[in-house]
Formats: C-alpha cells, structure tokens, sequence
C-alpha cells in the first residue's frame, strides 16, 4: 500500500510543529510468525545492546566497584536492569508506530527539530566520543601477546593498539549487506559464547559462598558484614555513579536501540527502508519522515503482535542477560582478587586474567584475557556504529540540504559522519588512560538518563494515539528513572550527599 500524506491537519501539526516534515499513513506490516528457536531470528535489537554493554558495565566498571566495595552493590543492577528494559520498551514502541528512532520523536517536540538535534548528538559524543574500550582492549592484546600487565612505560604501545583496533571496526562497518544485522550476528555469538564461557568458569573456580553473595547482593545485602549496604561508606561516587549508569547498558547507547529496530524491520520500520553497508550493499531507499498506520481492529492485532515481540527481545534477552552479564563477572573477580583494590589503570582488562594465571595456569590466564579482548572490542564497534546510525539518522530526517548533497544516497551520509567520528577517535584516544575515558562517558550516560526518560514519555504520550500509549506503571517508572539517576549525577557532581569541594567533579572541573 502506497504511503498517503495524513488527512487530519490536527494530526500533522502536532508532528510537524518543530519544523520536520509530517508523516504518511500505509498499513501496519503483519508481524512474522515463529516459535522455538525460530525466535531468535525475529528478535535481534536485544541481542546488539546487551553485547554492547556487557563490554563496558559487566567487564570493567562492575568489577572495580565490587573488588573494592563488595557485591551488595548489585542491587543497582537490579533497579538499573529493570528501569531500562522499561525505557527501551518505550522507546521502541514509537518506532513500532512511526519508523522512526526515537531520537527523531525528541526532534518533533519544541523548541526545534535543530536544537534537538544539536542537544542529543552533543550527548553522543560527550557519552561514547572517546574510544575507551578500544583502548581498554589494546591492554588485553598487550597481555596476551607480552604475558604482562600494561603500564605507565607501555602507553604508548597501547594507544597503537587501541588504534589498530579501532581502525579493525571501521572495516567491519564497511562489509556486508546490512549492518544491523551483522551486528545482529555478532552480538548472539558473543552473548552465547561469553555469557556461556563466564557461566562455566565461576562454576569451576567459585565457591558457592561466592554464588549466594552474588544472590543477596542483587538485593542490597551483604554477606561478609551479614547487614543490608546499599552505599559503601567513603565510596568514590565517581566510580559508582559510572557503574549505576553503565549497569545493564547505558545513555545514548539505549536510545540508539530503537534505530536498530527500525533497521530491523520492527512494526513500521519495514515500511520506511534501512542504512545498508557499503560494500555488498545494495542502494536501500531511506524515508526522511515517518509512515504512521490507522487504528483499526486489525492493526491492533497486529501491534500486539509486534509488541509480544518486543517484549521477548528485552525482557527476555536484555533484562535476563544483563543480571547475568554483571553477576558472572563480579562473581569471578572478588574470587581472584583481594576485596577493596583497586584495579583501574591500563590493566584493567586484564586484572582478573593475570589473577587467574598466577592460580590456575596460564592457559586459563590467556582464555580469560583472550574473553575480554572479544568482549571490548565488540562493545567498541557496537558504540560506533550506533553513534553514527544515531548522528546519520539526525542528519537525515532533520536537513534537506543534507540529504540534497547525498542523491538520496544514505550511505554517502553514514560514512561520512563515521570518517569524521573515527578522525576524533584517534585523537581523543591519546588524551587520558582508557577507564578514564570510560567513567566520564558513563558519568555522562546518567545525565542522558535523566533528560531522555522523560522526554520519551512525553513523546508517546503527546503522537501516539490514546489505544498505543503507555499504561500507568510504565509512566511512573520513566518518571523513577529520571530520579534514580539523578540522584548518582548529583552524588558525583558533588562529592557526595553533602557537597565535598575535594572530591565532586563539579567543584573539580571549576578548579582547573
């Protein structure tokens, strides 16, 4: 069915009221039908944002909180894990109705389509801009290659590593046909095999003392001091408040979810196109605006039937694989390391991997090692791709002129925002230590936090029609969510509950 401009003008203004162009109307695609394994061809999404935060939160962040505070701090995954599974189910039911990334309904809400898109890919690049996770990768290849931790006197050879690496994920950009789906791919080898790998080694190597602190700790309680701890005494709130943000996925990184389900195809994203791959892909016409579908008996049908989908792929591939994803390794790291180090600096990776050799052999030194060097570069490549997806998305819905120069041709835009983003990369790779990087980029995914919950319950609940908005608990856990993460941006703007001139950021930051 041809795509028709709407015939309500109420409806058009209100879409069109921040300078984009309004939607057209065609019939809502029927959802695929299949069971059983089946299923793990249709969902996808899921798959792409869990392997990209089990790179960041579950291997870097989680455990240099739990070796030096204890694992009772799982309880911030928990609350984390379940408000963003919430804010990623609602972010892809404005795609199911629209097309479009959600990123594109901020753009729709006042004051402009441009300042939203200034304001949200200033976020990308201040959140996931710095290529810390191929810098943390670069000192996992440096073990495996020399059987020694990186240090001060190695910078230099990890920073050519951490480039290489980085370099490694352009050219994986640059194959295939469709890229949402060779990051598809990608990602459920490395969600089975890693979450698979982490599962047998803390079976083989953990006590099960171990496994019931991991238990309880999901629910604020330690073990070892046999009282509830929700926050360590002395704790350094950037190091938490990095590890809450980057518990499950992260900021920008979520809101990039809802492009990969319009490039897979979820609800309306089948009607309006998708970013191919430059080599082996084929011109794939791109719509500008959204296709939006009537509400009828039938569309409700199937709606409901995109949405069971939607809720398979992150409740029961996110939600259960990020508790998994942080629970493993913080099992695995307070088994190996000694309780309050702290483990951060060019090793990082590779604290637990060193660990394990000098107690259990090299061999299991090197699988460890060999893990995470898979798990962050794969992060890495998932983050760029989906900072360029989001910034060509913002390029291409919000500026004519821009899609002008292009013929039509999306690719031209996608790989010319890579290049530039790549180009920063390089550069922004060489300013600090890799989990320097990693903590300002999560610190920052809080605050994206705090401004996108609510703005996307603003969005569904103004374009959506009354038979597609959230219900009520959703509304409020948006609303939570903003508050929950508000509060760990305050603890490390400031220091701390009461503001510590010595120890917030923000004091910090006016200092220099």
């Amino acid at each position: 069915m041809k795509p028709t401009h709407s015939e309500s003008s109420q409806e058009n203004a209100k879409e069109a009221q921040s300078g984009l162009a309004p939607w057209s109307v065609a019939e809502l695609p029927a959802p695929p039908i299949a069971k059983g394994m089946k299923f793990l061809g249709i969902i996808g999404p899921g798959a792409i944002i869990l392997g990209t935060s089990i790179g960041s939160g579950e291997w870097l962040l989680g455990p240099a909180a739990f070796v030096k505070y204890g694992m009772s701090l799982l309880w911030v995954t928990s609350v984390a894990a379940f408000l963003q599974t919430v804010l990623n189910t609602e972010l892809i039911r404005y795609t199911l109705y629209t097309g479009e990334p959600a990123l594109v309904g901020f753009m729709r809400t006042k004051p402009h389509a441009t300042f939203w898109a200034c304001f949200y890919s200033f976020l990308y690049f201040l959140q996931v801009g710095w290529p810390a996770l191929a810098g943390a990768a670069a000192g996992a290849i440096y073990y495996l290659f020399s059987g020694e931790l990186a240090g001060a006197a190695h910078a230099s050879t990890v920073y050519w590593i951490g480039a290489g690496a980085f370099i490694a994920c352009v050219l994986i950009l640059l194959s295939g046909r469709h890229i949402e789906h060779t990051l598809e791919v990608l990602n459920w080898v490395l969600v089975i095999v890693i979450l698979g790998g982490l599962t047998l080694l803390c079976l083989f190597f953990a006590s099960g003392p171990r496994w019931v602190e991991a238990g309880f700790g999901f629910f604020g309680f330690s073990v070892p001091t046999g009282r509830f701890s929700f926050f360590p005494p002395g704790a350094d709130w950037f190091l938490i408040g990095a590890f809450a943000a980057y518990s499950a996925a992260g900021g920008v990184v979520n809101l990039t979810l809802s492009n990969w389900a319009r490039d897979k195809g979820f609800g309306m994203g089948q009607v309006v196109g998708f970013i191919p791959a430059a080599i082996g892909g084929q011109a794939i016409p791109l719509a500008h605006t959204g296709i939006t579908f009537r509400i009828t008996p039938e569309s409700l049908t199937r709606w409901r039937g995109w949405w069971r989908i939607v809720q398979i792929d992150q409740w029961g591939v996110f939600f259960i694989g990020a508790l998994l994803g942080m629970a493993l390794p913080a099992i695995l790291y307070t088994s190996f390391l000694q309780a309050g180090e702290d483990i951060r600096g060019l090793a990082v990776a590779t604290a637990l991997a060193d660990a394990m050799s000098a107690q259990s052999g090299p061999v299991i030194g090197f699988l460890v090692a060999l893990m995470g060097v898979w798990m962050l570069f794969k992060s890495q490549l998932d983050i760029l791709e989906g900072t360029v997806r989001a910034v060509t998305d913002i390029l291409w819905t919000g500026s004519e002129r821009v899609r002008r120069w292009a013929g039509g041709e999306v690719r031209l835009v996608y790989y010319s925002v890579l290049a530039a983003v790549v180009t920063w990369g390089l550069i922004a790779l060489g300013l600090a230590q890799p989990i320097i990087l990693l903590q300002l980029g999560a610190n920052v995914a809080g605050l994206v936090f705090v401004i996108s919950a609510p703005h996307i319950l603003y969005v569904n609940m103004k374009f959506l029609p009354k038979e597609l908005q959230p219900p009520l608990w959703r509304r409020v856990a948006l609303v939570v969510m903003a508050v929950f993460y508000g509060f760990f941006v305050y603890l490390w703007l400031m220091g701390g509950l009461v503001p510590d001139t010595s120890k917030g950021f923000l004091f910090l930051l006016l200092a220099r």
